[in-house]
């Protein structure tokens, strides 16, 4: 495949040979910063979730919707924002993103109300799902479309790493300072970022911008409309089981007794960590392995959930088991992003848009759901239906695969 983009610095047209010779490592490391700077505060109020409570006087539970909101403006804004702004430079559409973020940030240190801050937050999920429907396609224009699992690998490695040590960060600078000044530095780590992202991504044109009518066309092409329902499934499975992951830790027997809160907390720690050396193993040969990897990982997911189950009776198996579920689980973005780059190249966009509202709609209707089945049939019967749900998906994406060949 020829590109034609000139370099931003020299003016001249890079070949395929020149970009086989290096990696913009800077721009991709960018992109990273961007990707764990955003999932980072997405998550914050987790951690923080107390003291917010309390300072405004409202309930965890009231609290927790700023949370909600994040991913429900991500919902609606994930199909759309290629349909606002068709024309407007995607690397411009970053830096505003970034800037979008700096802003909700900041609202949330000064807020004094809940109400404020709600709204702050739908900025937020506004910036997290442009920057997820984009990032495709800008990943595409940085590394080249034969390398682009590799660059995807970046921005997964961003949120791996913040779900790993994003929140936990943040709670440790809230003992020194407090929660508004934990939000106050994201908006100035955010703000910045702005400018990185201005100063190292190439301009990226906005091409087939994500219309109405492309995202129903896309759906049509063979093969397509499957993988995205696999898609909803296996996030749906997942998000079903690991919500209630702590309800099933609960269940897991040290010495004939439960185990402690600070062994949880261990547990959670293995997913996390499972989850970013996942990201980079897996993603070191994506571009190759992507379609192996759509359904295997999904069978992996649904053993691990399995086995938390079934192997309560042994922490170390439960410990192994959590670094499985993390190690695959994590990467499960960047494989379904590589199956865009390769399936649909002329529809990045739109690609990339389906696989956010996919992502946003499961995880939403998984704890809807989750919680329903948690209180009427109990952990382990919601555990099995996540691992069915996970199944199904994988099953679903091959079928998808041989119907694009």
């Amino acid at each position: 495949m020829t590109t034609t983009a000139s370099d931003p610095a020299t003016g001249s047209v890079p070949t395929t040979a020149s970009r086989a010779a290096r990696m913009p490592y800077a721009a991709l490391l960018t992109m990273m910063a961007m990707s764990f700077l955003l999932v980072s505060a997405e998550f914050l109020p987790n951690g923080v979730l107390t003291e917010i409570a309390a300072e405004l006087r409202v309930t965890p539970g009231q609290a927790g919707q700023l949370v909600t909101v994040t991913a429900l403006a991500g919902l609606f804004v994930a199909p759309t924002i290629g349909l606002m702004l068709p024309r407007l430079d995607r690397r411009t559409l970053l830096v505003w993103m970034a800037v979008l973020a700096a802003v909700s940030n900041l609202v949330v240190a000064v807020a004094p109300s809940l109400a404020l801050m709600l709204v702050a937050r739908v900025l937020l999920g506004a910036a997290l799902s442009g920057f997820w429907t984009m990032s495709i396609t800008v990943a595409a224009r940085i590394a080249g479309p034969e390398r682009l699992g590799r660059a995807v690998m970046f921005t997964s490695a961003g949120t791996s790493l913040a779900t790993v040590a994003g929140v936990p960060v943040g709670v440790m600078l809230s003992q020194l300072l407090d929660w508004r000044g934990v939000f106050g530095i994201a908006a100035a780590a955010t703000a910045l970022l702005a400018v990185a992202l201005r100063t190292l991504l190439p301009p990226v044109p906005a091409e087939n911008a994500a219309r109405l009518s492309v995202l129903t066309e896309t759906l049509r092409r063979p093969g397509i409309g499957l993988g995205v329902v696999g898609h909803v499934l296996v996030i749906f499975g997942h998000a079903l089981a690991y919500t209630y992951i702590r309800l099933a830790l609960e269940r897991v027997q040290i010495d004939g007794g439960a185990i402690d809160e600070g062994t949880v907390i261990v547990l959670l720690a293995v997913f996390g960590v499972g989850g970013f050396i996942g990201n980079l193993v897996i993603g070191a040969g994506i571009d190759r392995t992507y379609r192996v990897l759509a359904v295997a990982t999904p069978v992996a997911i649904a053993l691990a959930v399995m086995m938390i189950i079934v192997g309560a009776g042994s922490l170390w198996t439960v410990g192994v088991v959590a670094f499985v579920w993390g190690f695959f689980f994590a990467s499960w973005l960047l494989i379904v992003n590589t199956w865009v780059g390769h399936r649909m190249p002329d529809r990045l966009e739109a690609g990339g848009g389906l696989v956010v509202v996919g992502f946003q709609a499961a995880i939403m209707l998984a704890a809807g759901v989750g919680g329903m089945l948690v209180d009427a049939l109990g952990i382990e019967l919601a555990y099995t239906v996540g691992a069915v749900m996970l199944a199904v998906g994988a099953v679903l994406f091959g079928i998808s695969d041989r119907r694009g060949r």
